[in-house]
């Protein structure tokens, strides 16, 4: 009876859903349903410490952070772009804590007079110095170094080519000149510098380090000679000496990155690990887009890592052989893989993409070279040279070296040419204007022309600023009372005659003659964009009356020559002739309508509407393809004023009709002198009627 009772009950008892398991446990049900997440197995414990980590790393929370991947190492063996956080957060703490004694070892730091001759490649000397067409001056053979023959060369500062396809590089003569007076040992000791460069290149290692041996002697205070001797050491397993150079190249430019990425590679060789890594650090705190440097610094951090867990096995996580790129370097000596050759089993450790770490941006500081004001003069007969090293043997700069060929003067705005000569902005346009040849040498310089592309040479500017202040402040003292002489719009206004100008009209002109290039650069230059504009005049030159006309777009073409889009502005009469720098000036006055009140000026008005319907009606009348002519050179026809003598000139259609109307020149000139609104609009009305009767006829 009782198992038929419960057979009756489980079959009134609806049937469990196949989505549930129903479990009695103590009279209660309990249900587990489908709809649940399905389980998921926890990460790894190591994973989850990493993590943390990470966290705590990128919030600034150092010693924690450490903790958490110390602990993680015993679980698991960390790799390199593993440790991406943490990299981050001990440049950050190393950038901080340099940072604040940066200044003081700047100040202390300065007492090399060469340090403005650098180059913006190598970092070092000097040396063939070529000047490109964006101002920046480098080493040739910086400049050639990896250059293919269609490549133009590229500038180490903008990395701006040199505006055309490959050329010869010539070396700037001023600069070549000027180094050669101030600096001989040091000159002579960057021609050994490239001299070892290409030995050990061809892996002459000892030759190579005698070249720099000497080197050194000459100029004791050039930290890039250090920095490289120091990679001939550590090439040849000199680790100590390799330690020592780098050390003098970080004393020499502490906030120099180079110097302390040799520095941590040679105590990375000697098992130093701790102080490597904070040499790598600091690079990164400098530059954070060096590459070698984040790997060498989480390459030493697995290195600890691997220590503190006990692990025995040696790794050389440091090469000697490891190649540092030179676009993040700055390295001037041999290239990755002549670098690669010159060590048997060398290790190159291209891994790592390092993601986290460009969150980090810290913004690259370049060394402050300070400059003395005046250059002091050295006893000749000191062979071993001072303490110093490179001082200048003269007493102070002969501002003689520093002046233009074409001028005689000082340099102003020094421009120098592909063909390495150098001379005065405005002197060498000029010289353009009539030739597009060099004074000097007359090479072509019809590329330079065409893309018009004149940038100040910086390295002849900061050069003048320096040594010669005085002179500069003179020179330019005589530039802006030059500059405020052609800003005048009363006196030696100048004029170019040519046609017929009104004011409100457009007047579009094509500049090709020399002298007319001089004048509308000038124009540009000081900032006014006007000249006047008149006709020709047999006797006098030009006539006693024109137009001031405005600039308002200029398109300069290959050859020198431009077309200027300029409007009309003020009418003005002659009260002087004269001419400057072969084009013409005069002292001038302006014209302006008189004015009339009450009953004579609503005559006007009623004269003025009359004239102005007779000018719609005949413009109207003429043929479609002449007024198509007219709408494009002049467009339509303006509407009439409200107020009629707003405007000093009168009303812009008036100039308007006038321009068009089939006039001589010296039929048209009268009108420019009058200062009557109503006799300008009776002569008007007299022409209009006139060509209208012979039309009809």
């Amino acid at each position: 009876m009782a198992s038929r009772r419960r057979q009756q009950q489980q079959e009134e008892e609806p049937a469990a859903p196949r989505s549930a398991l129903v479990l009695r446990r103590a009279g209660r049900v309990v249900e587990a349903r489908s709809s649940l997440p399905p389980f998921r197995m926890r990460p790894p414990e190591w994973q989850e410490l990493l993590e943390r980590a990470d966290s705590l790393a990128h919030g600034g929370h150092l010693p924690e952070a450490l903790r958490l991947y110390q602990l993680a190492s015993r679980h698991r063996r960390l790799r390199g772009e593993q440790l991406g956080e943490l990299v981050a957060c001990l440049a950050r703490s190393v950038r901080g804590q340099e940072g604040s004694a940066r200044p003081a070892a700047l100040r202390q730091g300065g007492g090399r007079d060469w340090e403005v001759f650098g180059c913006p490649k190598c970092h070092g000397f000097l040396y063939e110095p070529v000047s490109l067409l964006c101002g920046h001056t480098c080493c040739k053979r910086c400049l050639e170094r990896g250059r293919e023959p269609a490549v133009a060369a590229a500038c180490g500062l903008c990395r701006e080519g040199d505006g055309g396809a490959r050329r010869r590089l010539r070396v700037n003569v001023i600069l070549s000149n000027l180094l050669a007076k101030w600096f001989p040992r040091q000159l002579k000791a960057s021609q050994l510098r490239h001299e070892g460069n290409r030995l050990y290149k061809e892996r002459k290692l000892h030759a190579a380090l005698q070249k720099y041996n000497e080197a050194v002697r000459l100029a004791p205070n050039d930290h890039l000679l250090y920095s490289n001797r120091s990679q001939i050491n550590s090439t040849l397993k000199c680790c100590e000496e390799a330690l020592h150079d780098a050390e003098m190249a970080c004393r020499l430019q502490p906030y120099w990155m180079k110097g302390h990425l040799r520095k941590g590679q040679a105590l990375a060789n000697l098992g130093k690990t701790e102080e490597a890594l904070h040499e790598f650090l600091f690079c990164l705190a400098v530059d954070v887009r060096n590459r070698t440097a984040k790997l060498e610094a989480q390459e030493v951090n697995v290195e600890q890592n691997k220590s503190r867990v006990g692990d025995q096995k040696e790794v050389d996580c440091v090469s000697v052989g490891k190649p540092t790129p030179a676009a993040e370097s700055g390295e001037d000596t041999v290239s990755d893989k002549d670098r690669q050759a010159s060590v048997p089993g060398s290790a190159l450790l291209i891994s790592g993409k390092c993601r986290i770490l460009n969150r980090k941006r810290c913004s690259e500081e370049p060394p402050d070279a300070s400059v003395p004001s005046k250059i002091m003069k050295r006893d000749p007969n000191d062979e071993n040279g001072s303490r110093a090293g490179n001082c200048v043997l003269f007493e102070f700069v002969d501002s003689s070296d520093m002046e233009c060929s074409l001028c005689m003067r000082l340099f102003y705005e020094p421009i120098t040419t592909p063909c390495g000569h150098t001379f005065c902005l405005k002197c060498l346009e000029r010289c353009l204007d009539h030739n597009p040849k060099c004074p000097l040498c007359k090479e072509g310089l019809s590329e330079c022309l065409a893309t018009r592309k004149h940038c100040k040479n910086m390295l002849m500017e900061e050069l003048i600023a320096k040594y010669l202040p005085d002179e500069l402040t003179e020179r330019r003292k005589l530039h802006e009372e030059e500059i405020a002489e052609l800003s005048n719009l009363n006196k030696n206004v100048p004029i170019f005659v040519c046609t017929m100008a009104y004011p409100t009209v457009p007047c579009p002109l094509h500049i090709y003659e020399p002298c007319y290039r001089l004048m509308i650069r000038r124009c540009m230059e000081t900032g006014t964009k006007q000249f006047g504009m008149c006709i020709g005049d047999p006797v006098k030159g030009f006539a006693d009356y024109g137009c001031m006309l405005e600039i308002r777009n200029v398109e300069f073409f290959a050859d020198g020559r431009s077309v200027i889009d300029s409007i009309g502005k003020r009418r003005f009469k002659v009260i002087q002739h004269s001419q400057r720098d072969g084009y013409n000036t005069a002292d001038i006055e302006y014209i302006e309508d008189q004015t009339v009140q009450q009953e004579e000026y609503a005559e006007l008005v009623v004269l003025h509407d009359s004239v102005y319907n007779q000018a719609y009606v005949w413009f109207n009348s003429l043929k479609l393809a002449l007024k198509t002519r007219i709408l494009g050179h002049f467009g339509p026809l303006p509407v009439k004023d409200s107020e009629l003598q707003a405007n000093p000139n009168g009303p812009a259609w008036c100039w308007w009709v006038l321009a068009v109307l089939p006039l001589e020149s010296r039929a048209q000139l009268p009108f420019l002198a009058m200062t009557s609104l109503k006799e300008r609009l009776n002569a008007i009305q007299r022409i209009l009627t006139f060509m209208s009767r012979a039309r009809s006829r």
